[in-house]
């Protein structure tokens, strides 16, 4: 009989794969995760199954692009196949770094991807519109894609967005094939959208938005071709909230922001200027007036700026938090003082030691608002709360 009890005893090996996802799932311990397919090959296959990220060793932070090393960014198209295969339930996937990956190297896509729900290809230089197409037909439920510095044009991000209709995040970063004919497309078909980064895609001048989705809050647009028509299609959606446009000078003139305050941004409570040097009072007093909500404004070497825009500032932007003021020529003590006496809300204001401003303003700024915590930078401030919308 003790026979009998020892050869029916069970023990966790016996235990059908549920039980064992979820003793995986419980695992707090990273050691522990990483070492559970060492047991036995079933348990290889949970774990395998299980991870729901992956990220290759060459793969780096946009930040460091010059840290990335040409030797290290060798993944070839077999490697890639043979990882897929292996994990087969994978939500997240970052190639970026990949630099020699072709675009038969995502040809394993389009039978491991459809779980796939972000995908970072940044600087993968290899990759063109035939591989966005791979991209298209094997992840259709992919939210979030990093395409920067691709080498793709309009034509695969039409395909992208007429097949990823739950797109809400899309970085085309110096992508510099894409124009407003791509940026149609995107915006006509992802109706979540949420977010675009296309900062230095010059060939984009903002009209391919016209008609977007409220649900578009976000956008960097730094040093792009944006043109007054463009201005007013970026904010047509009327859900916009962070709005990175610095960097105009070259493409815009004068009053030719002044359509961000056209009634279309009401909701924008981020909005960098910095280096519209040519950015005048017209815009500045529309956009005070018509984006009553602002928390955040930097006006970094905007030079055009005079009383005006200042005073304006300071009476109509009544939720103002940060102000960047850095390097702007015409801000004087009269301007600082429109400033002191407004913006009740008023938290930093970034400022530097070459501009008209006396050392007595600063003094009287200091006094009459304690609570504002002065920055004097000699260097441009680009410290701007850019997740603060998406969180």
């Amino acid at each position: 009989m003790e026979s009998d009890s020892r050869n029916s005893a069970t023990s966790i090996m016996h235990l059908p794969d549920d039980c064992l996802y979820f003793i995986f799932q419980r695992l707090d311990c990273g050691s522990d995760r990483n070492s559970f397919g060492l047991t036995c090959h079933r348990w290889l296959c949970v774990q395998n199954s299980s991870r729901q990220s992956l990220q290759f060793q060459c793969s780096f932070s946009v930040l460091n692009i010059s840290s990335l090393s040409l030797t290290s960014a060798s993944v070839n198209s077999f490697q890639l196949q043979k990882l897929l295969t292996r994990f087969r339930q994978l939500q997240s996937l970052s190639l970026s770094g990949c630099i020699k990956l072709p675009d038969s190297g995502l040809s394993g896509l389009q039978y491991y991807g459809p779980e796939l729900q972000a995908f970072y290809l940044d600087c993968c230089f290899g990759i063109t519109d035939n591989g966005l197409s791979l991209v298209a037909a094997g992840c259709p439920s992919l939210s979030r894609i990093s395409l920067y510095r691709c080498n793709i044009s309009d034509v695969g991000l039409e395909i992208l967005a007429k097949s990823c209709l739950a797109l809400k995040d899309i970085d085309l970063s110096y992508c510099s094939l894409i124009t407003d004919k791509g940026i149609r497309a995107l915006s006509q078909n992802c109706h979540h959208l949420r977010a675009v980064r296309m900062s230095y895609c010059r060939s984009i001048s903002g009209v391919g938005f016209r008609g977007c989705s409220q649900s578009l809050s976000y956008l960097e647009a730094e040093s792009c071709k944006l043109e007054p028509e463009g201005i007013m299609g970026i904010v047509s959606g009327g859900g916009l909230e962070y709005l990175n446009a610095s960097s105009l000078s070259w493409c815009i003139n004068g009053d030719g922001l002044a359509f961000i305050g056209c009634g279309s941004a009401t909701r924008l409570r981020v909005i960098n200027l910095r280096l519209c040097r040519s950015v005048n009072d017209e815009a500045v007093m529309a956009i005070a007036k018509g984006c009553p909500w602002l928390q955040e404004w930097n006006l970094a070497v905007c030079h055009e700026v005079r009383i005006s825009g200042w005073e304006s500032i300071g009476s109509d932007c009544h939720n103002l938090e940060r102000l960047h003021v850095n390097r702007c020529r015409n801000l004087c003590d009269r301007g600082l003082q429109a400033l002191r006496d407004g913006c009740k809300r008023l938290s930093i204001l970034y400022i530097s030691q070459r501009c008209r401003i006396s050392t007595t303003a600063i003094e009287l700024f200091k006094c009459f608002r304690a609570g504002v915590e002065i920055k004097e930078e000699e260097m441009m401030c680009t410290g701007m709360q850019q997740t603060r919308i998406l969180d």
